[in-house]
């Protein structure tokens, strides 16, 4: 009888409890002075402008900073946050903001601010990604990949200062989708007078790296590969009951994630693998959160690349790959099928849609036919993280390759550690990549457009590299109207024009878990982007 993957599962967790029950004695007060998350990887930045990494975000958006408008968790609708109410006018092109006036930045030791939140504020934190001519535009880079691959700024005509507490944005065409835009982690809230005091002592990088937001907490310190430390931000203007102290306790291993969280040195835990969920689920000390994910993983090929620019090509691949046996093997049933890119949970969600289907003859028929001969190489890039949307590319990236075997194609897998896999990913050096996106808003433009328009090809989102113009006018068309039925109806041609061109293989829309000890009060799960811990407390 062969042994199943749990026992695997199990016992490597025993033995790495075993080596973490030895380890970080000295740190015991630490590990104890407030809420512990297991956190998977390093931040690329503190500032979630800069990155659309769900690690970036998960450090800094939720817990750092806050932003004009949010998202109710349950609902999904779209609530105040630090703009208290808002006014649209009648032809969709002018958004007016009522502030708050009790908002106030973190002090830390390395600023005190002399002010609360502002309008400047509010026209500081836009104005840098959108105008080129903003002192602070190209620092950390220069790049804001979730704005571009929206093409937003080029939609904005001007952020205007209407009083101390009232700011005007005007568009230049109708959108849709804008307050949801102003709603995602991305669209944070700086703090202008930090920024001009950087200015001043010529170290303007650091607004990114040494935060100041207005946020539940405020930045401590940051060790890479070891700890994040936050504190209570004691003034915030929202929930007060949040933990005295914050640390994220960066374990890139799963299974070192999870003892942690058995022999509690850990509250809370990132992605737990799929082999660990019905270990977390035995357990009386342990909680399992578990929601229908706003996701979607995809098999993306380089369309900039021959003969990837083939769609011929690239429909032979998706015709030689079983997603079902994909589905069963790396996700464990807590995934369904994916046949575009918006999940069930989307209100514009289509159930008929077109989708590929596992036919090996077509699949040889077809490369035969575009010229690509038996002994074909190329590559299929695999995440060296774990996701909701993939929780093992290496493993799926393995089936694929079989199966590509079997149609005459020979496929080598390739990996990095994460910064270098996306660094390279954006020089588009991929021939395919097992890759994923998480919904920010629940609007489908924040699928269709960051995944594939041209706009976004500059910013990385795309990893298809692929520009169709004709994809790009159905989505501003979509954007033009407020009328969801009529909305719905230009997706399912989106939907269409997808199937026909195939830039990428649609392969799974997965549930979202989060694991952590039943001592955590407040804890949910945001469908909605990085994870929050405002107004999570621990009983004792």
């Amino acid at each position: 009888m062969p042994v199943k993957p749990l026992f695997y599962a199990a016992f490597t967790v025993v033995m790495v409890i075993l080596v973490a029950a030895c380890s970080k004695q000295d740190e015991h007060a630490f590990y104890n002075s407030g809420l512990v998350y297991c956190s998977e990887s390093n931040p690329v930045t503190f500032n979630p402008q800069l990155d659309t990494s769900s690690t970036t975000t998960d450090a800094s958006s939720h817990q750092l900073y806050d932003r004009l408008l949010d998202f109710d968790p349950d609902s999904g609708r779209i609530i105040p946050s630090v703009a208290s109410s808002w006014l649209v006018s009648d032809d969709g092109l002018t958004y007016t903001f009522q502030l708050r006036k009790d908002v106030e930045f973190h002090t830390t030791s390395y600023f005190t601010p002399s002010r609360n939140f502002n309008a400047d504020d509010v026209i500081f934190s836009i104005d840098r990604w959108r105008l080129t001519s903003h002192p602070y535009h190209y620092v950390s880079g220069g790049r804001y990949p979730y704005f571009e691959s929206l093409g937003l700024a080029q939609n904005i005509a001007s952020v205007e200062r209407l009083n101390g507490y009232r700011v005007e944005i005007n568009l230049k065409r109708r959108d849709s989708s804008f307050l949801a835009n102003l709603a995602t982690d991305f669209s944070v809230m700086l703090s202008q007078e930090y920024g001009e005091a950087l200015l001043e002592q010529g170290l303007p990088n650091r607004i990114d790296q040494y935060p100041i937001g207005t946020g539940p907490f405020k930045f401590e310190n940051y060790r890479k590969d070891h700890y994040i430390r936050y504190q209570r931000h004691q003034t915030y203007w929202g929930e007060q009951d949040n933990a005295e102290r914050l640390i994220y306790d960066i374990t890139p291993k799963s299974s070192l994630r999870l003892a942690k969280l058995m022999t509690g040195e850990c509250d809370a835990t990132a992605f737990p693998a799929q082999t660990e969920l019905e270990i977390i689920r035995s357990r009386d000390d342990l909680l399992l959160a578990e929601k229908p994910g706003l996701n979607v993983g995809f098999w993306a090929f380089n369309t900039q690349r021959p003969p990837f620019d083939n769609p011929d090509v690239r429909r032979a691949l998706a015709a030689a790959i079983d997603k079902n046996t994909l589905l069963e093997a790396v996700y464990f049933d807590s995934a369904t099928r994916a046949k575009t890119l918006l999940p069930a949970a989307s209100w514009a969600f289509q159930n008929d849609a077109d989708d590929t289907a596992y036919n090996p003859v077509l699949a040889r028929k077809l490369l035969e036919n575009a010229g690509v001969e038996p002994g074909f190489t190329m590559t299929i890039w695999a995440m060296p993280i774990e996701r909701a949307y993939n929780p093992n590319a290496a493993k799926m990236a393995e089936l694929i390759q079989r199966y590509l075997r079997e149609v005459g194609v020979t496929a080598t897998i390739v990996s990095y550690d994460w910064a270098t896999f996306r660094r390279h990913l954006q020089e588009g050096l991929h021939d395919s990549v097992l890759i994923g996106w998480s919904a920010d808003n629940g609007d489908p433009d924040n699928f269709y457009r960051p995944l594939l328009s041209c706009g976004a090809i500059p910013s990385g989102t795309n990893r298809a590299m692929w520009c169709d113009s004709d994809y790009d006018e159905l989505l501003d068309k979509a954007l033009q109207t407020e009328d969801l039925e009529a909305r719905r109806l230009i997706y399912q041609q989106v939907n269409r024009l997808l199937y026909e061109r195939l830039p990428l293989v649609p392969i799974a829309h997965a549930y979202r878990y989060q694991a952590y000890r039943n001592e955590l009060e407040g804890m949910t799960i945001n469908p909605f982007g990085g994870v929050r811990f405002g107004g999570v407390g621990k009983s004792l």
